[in-house]
């Protein structure tokens, strides 16, 4: 029996609908196929900025560090050059000889930890983990970088955060955006937290965090080029602010 071309249209529109999955399925399909371990190698610049206070007694820093990463069969590895070595070695030397001595080296080396690190080389796998703790929001059609991209939304729960905070915590708001591209690839993310809480039931405080991160590919593998932190609190008279900007550098 044929089919006459009215009765073709709707069929064909469903066949259309089923070649292109929705923005969660073709994100999470690439996340899969984006965690290949090929060989890496890159560098990472960290730069820090903190002030603690507000006013003319408020205590500002800001520091910078390279480090060279290595990731294949024998695992992550960082080398130090030795400017940086020697850099880390006199402000340890000027720190002990005065512990209120400013190590601004020191202080962005410290970024440099696994669970800093491993995020923006193994970005596919971050983010999986990341939307175990989240609740899908919307898709809508967006521009990234004056490229068609597809924008999707996440909230954030109250399980984001570790129990030994949460239970200090009395309101929370995370939201979670990732840009993709036609296929599913992220571009970008950013992440937005607001937290207000009470401790010691007479001290209140407020935290806001917020991290934008942009995505590239090495290979089949999914690594961040630049991670941007922005995090403030507020309480019991003390306010702080902290930013951090991580950028890689393939090699």
């Amino acid at each position: 029996m044929r089919m006459s071309h009215l009765m073709l249209i709707p069929v064909l529109a469903l066949a259309g609908g089923a070649a292109h999955a929705d923005g969660l399925t073709d994100l999470k399909a690439a996340l899969e196929r984006l965690q290949e371990p090929v060989p890496l190698k890159a560098s990472l610049d960290s730069s820090v900025w903190r002030r603690n206070g507000e006013g003319k007694d408020a205590d500002e820093t800001s520091g910078q560090a390279v480090v060279a990463i290595e990731d294949g069969q024998r695992g992550m590895q960082l080398s130090y050059s030795r400017e940086m070595l020697a850099k880390l070695d006199a402000e340890a030397m000027t720190v002990a000889r005065n512990p209120n001595a400013k190590t601004p080296t020191l202080n962005a080396a410290r970024e440099f930890s696994p669970t800093d690190l491993r995020p923006m080389i193994s970005a596919a796998g971050s983010l999986s983990h990341m939307l175990e703790k989240t609740s899908f929001l919307t898709e809508k059609a967006d521009v990234y970088q004056g490229k068609p991209a597809r924008m999707l939304s996440f909230a954030q729960g109250i399980d984001a955060l570790a129990d030994r905070d949460r239970k200090y915590v009395k309101e929370f708001d995370g939201r979670l955006h990732i840009w993709i591209a036609a296929d599913g690839t992220p571009l970008a993310s950013r992440i937005t937290q607001s937290v207000y809480g009470r401790a010691f039931i007479v001290v209140t405080f407020e935290a806001k965090n917020e991290e934008s991160s942009v995505y590239a590919l090495a290979g089949n593998r999914l690594v961040s080029i630049r991670k941007e932190s922005h995090n403030t609190a507020s309480g019991a008279g003390e306010k702080s602010d902290f930013k951090t900007v991580k950028t890689l550098q393939l090699q």
